[in-house]
């Protein structure tokens, strides 16, 4: 069925695949802000986003550092310590997320520095209106298939910043763009499922609930699965993190529920610490017999950058690949948009 490239593109109708391939290209694309842009001192950055829009975020955790406290508002609310010395960058692909929309308005309210990346909608409206730093993402079929153009997006805000160096991240990206089209091209729909990776990873995930673990710095890669597992796929999953683990969950694992239809999927990378390393090998040892074995993905490349965007990369190919075998468009999400619109009182 994975090689069958016409069932392919009859299933695959916003070319999820091809994006997936080309996603190099986002990093690559040029974003800007008016030379003009400038912003006060500032202390503490929080960002507020949910779904898609706030994976970006999420990959700023792991790179690059930053010197001051970064938060990730998924929330109505803010958090009470926002004021003047907080740069709020608040993004959402449609322009329209209810959540973000609130929060903007929370920290307007406490007189923070306001920047946005949308692709529209309101928060374009109220960038123009505010005279608010203001980032246009191209179009995506899902937000999800567009993370990097966001990341890219925010590096360009927190360049105007200050807080990283322009021709350092350049470079990092041009990069991590090269490796990420050699790595790609090797999850390729034309590349056969016995010369193809994600292609023999979906087939062992088909009919179970999927556990990713990652550590802390590949964390947001794990997190990546899941969200692509629940929306490309349609399949539960579920994403934890070491070494909070092995201080509970581990547990878990241990007697309850006997049967256990799940897989476990270890995405491990040499840059994290080394305990954290060791624990995936002690913890796979110790759960030896009451768990599933876990499908363990070393991610590949020369640095943090590479080894989290290799992993985010390869995620995607195989919860495409699996949205294929469960006979289904990878694409739509028609219940969350159900669900939007059942929240805002509308028939449906």
């Amino acid at each position: 069925m994975l090689d069958d490239l016409k069932y392919i593109h009859e299933k695959d109708v916003a070319d999820a695949l091809g994006i997936a391939e080309k996603q190099g290209d986002q990093l690559r694309h040029v974003f800007s802000l008016p030379e003009d842009t400038s912003f006060g001192a500032i202390e503490t950055i929080v960002y507020a986003g949910m779904g898609g829009s706030a994976l970006a975020a999420q990959y700023v955790k792991t790179w690059p550092s930053l010197p001051v406290p970064f938060e990730i508002v998924r929330d109505y609310d803010i958090p009470a310590y926002i004021n003047e010395h907080t740069l709020f960058i608040a993004a959402s692909y449609s322009g329209n997320t209810e959540e973000t929309l609130n929060a903007i308005a929370q920290a307007a309210a406490k007189g923070a520095q306001i920047a946005i990346i949308a692709g529209g909608g309101k928060l374009q409206e109220y960038a123009t209106e505010h005279n608010s730093p203001f980032i246009l993402l191209p179009k995506a079929a899902q937000p999800r298939y567009a993370v990097l153009y966001n990341l890219n997006a925010l590096l360009v805000i927190l360049q105007k910043a200050g807080f990283v160096d322009a021709e350092t991240v350049h470079a990092d990206l041009e990069r991590a763009a090269a490796f990420l089209d050699t790595s790609t091209a090797a999850w390729a729909a034309t590349v056969p499922t016995a010369q193809n990776p994600a292609k023999q990873l979906a087939q062992e995930l088909m009919g179970k609930s999927v556990v990713v673990y990652g550590g802390p710095k590949m964390y947001p890669a794990a997190y990546k699965w899941k969200i692509s597992f629940n929306e490309n796929a349609k399949q539960v999953a579920w994403v934890g993190q070491l070494p909070e683990f092995n201080h509970n969950e581990f547990i878990g694992w241990s007697v309850q529920p006997v049967d256990k239809p799940y897989a476990v999927i270890d995405l491990r990378s040499s840059f994290e610490h080394p305990q954290v390393q060791k624990r995936f090998e002690v913890s796979a040892q110790l759960l030896s017999g009451m768990r599933p074995e876990p499908l363990v993905v070393q991610a590949q490349g020369d640095d943090t950058l590479e080894h989290m965007l290799w992993l985010v990369a390869f995620g995607d190919f195989v919860s495409l690949y699996l949205a294929l075998l469960n006979g289904l468009n990878p694409e739509p999400v028609d219940l969350v948009e159900k669900f939007k619109k059942v929240l805002a009182g509308q028939q449906v």
